[in-house]
């Protein structure tokens, strides 16, 4: 009974434990996000923003993640463009796979694509270079210098997240809208006329807002939470190892949670659009 009461007792030391790091590491995220938004109007508003780190952060995020996202994009788009063919031709609703397609692009599948780039593409490059920088004690002599890592590389960073999500997810919609067209109306299930008609007839500007606003949140989170991770490894090349992995993990995480929080209000705000 001692053995099993010992074994409980440390179970339930492990949960607690894990439960504080949870509790502390969300802290940790929300401080870091709302220094880097004030850091970052506050340096725009006075002229002193690092636009030149922040011109190279969208170039190296665009080079990173542009070719990945379409190659994902464009069997995303088949896939859609497939299941979606299939289901309608049962029900005889054929007319309505260019509805259903264009809108589910948007809503679900652009934001969804271009928040697995930014966190597996940019998200693990931009924790592995300020987990490199931190483990060579680059951060600390910033801090040494007077200069706040959070101003210097964390907030140009995040302002170049939120301008390539948002390019990003247009790219996405785009490239897999355009791939289920070509496989619709190329496979002969309905004319290009009957396909453009349904999508035009039933989408929504809203519906263009809201993956674009999915893509900016998802963009910052990711970012936040990979900056996160990086500044927070300590020791060696496997350290930064480490801390790459629980990042993209954490951030797919966060995201799929804050993807559903989003779908759920939209529909409830917007009925007539669900």
């Amino acid at each position: 009974m001692s053995a099993v009461a010992a074994g409980g007792r440390s179970f339930l030391d492990n949960v607690t434990a894990r439960f504080r790091a949870g509790v502390v590491t969300t802290g940790e995220l929300v401080k870091l996000a709302v220094e880097s938004i004030q850091w970052g109007f506050s340096d725009i508003l006075a002229r002193r923003f690092s636009w030149s780190e922040f011109l190279l952060q969208c170039w190296f995020m665009t080079r990173v993640s542009l070719l990945p996202t379409i190659l994902v994009a464009i069997p995303f788009g088949v896939i859609t463009s497939v299941q979606i063919g299939a289901a309608a031709n049962q029900i005889g609703a054929q007319s309505f796979i260019g509805a259903v397609n264009g809108i589910g692009v948007l809503r679900q599948g652009a934001p969804l694509v271009t928040s697995l780039m930014i966190a597996g593409a940019v998200g693990s490059a931009v924790c592995a270079d300020l987990g490199a920088r931190t483990v060579r004690e680059e951060i600390d002599a910033l801090k040494v210098m007077g200069i706040s890592p959070i101003q210097r590389l964390v907030a140009p960073r995040i302002l170049a997240a939120l301008v390539v999500s948002l390019l990003l997810t247009v790219i996405v919609a785009m490239t897999a809208m355009t791939t289920a067209f070509v496989i619709v109306v190329g496979g002969g299930q309905i004319s290009s006329g009957t396909y453009l008609d349904s999508f035009v007839g039933l989408a929504q500007p809203g519906d263009l807002v809201l993956a674009e606003l999915k893509g900016l949140i998802f963009g910052f989170v990711a970012i936040v939470v990979c900056a996160h991770k990086g500044l927070s490894a300590r020791g060696g090349p496997k350290a930064v190892a480490d801390a790459v992995n629980q990042a993209v993990v954490l951030s797919v995480i966060l995201l799929a949670v804050i993807n559903v929080g989003l779908t759920q209000a939209y529909v409830m705000l917007f009925p007539g659009g669900a």
